[in-house]
């Protein structure tokens, strides 16, 4: 999935050095870790869903809004990658508990 996200961040009219830079935009949902753990899973899962990635993409290619295509781009992306390093959507328990188990286990 990581590579479909590249494939289609090369299918839009910015440079590559854009992809760099954005590929961890998407860690700024940790913010919300600040404010307690329910906040922060929430506001975590939102950055890093796929389904949500996928909706602004497609919304992006039906009205024609390269910067939607590019944000859902780069959230697909990000989240593809975590996924590959062991990160999944988080639980309300705590940061280190994902859907994909413990992190650090």
């Amino acid at each position: 999935m990581f590579v479909l996200g590249i494939y289609l961040f090369g299918t839009l009219d910015y440079a590559w050095w854009w992809f760099l830079v954005l590929i961890l935009t998407p860690d700024i949902g940790m913010v919300g870790y600040l404010f307690g753990n329910k906040i922060g899973a929430l506001s975590y899962n939102l950055f890093h869903h796929k389904g949500v990635a996928i909706l602004i993409y497609l919304a992006g290619a039906y009205f024609s809004i390269p910067l939607c295509q590019l944000i859902g781009i780069i959230l697909f992306s990000h989240s593809s990658m975590d996924r590959i390093l062991g990160y999944g959507l988080k639980y309300d328990k705590g940061f280190k508990f994902t859907h994909l188990g413990e992190i650090g286990n």
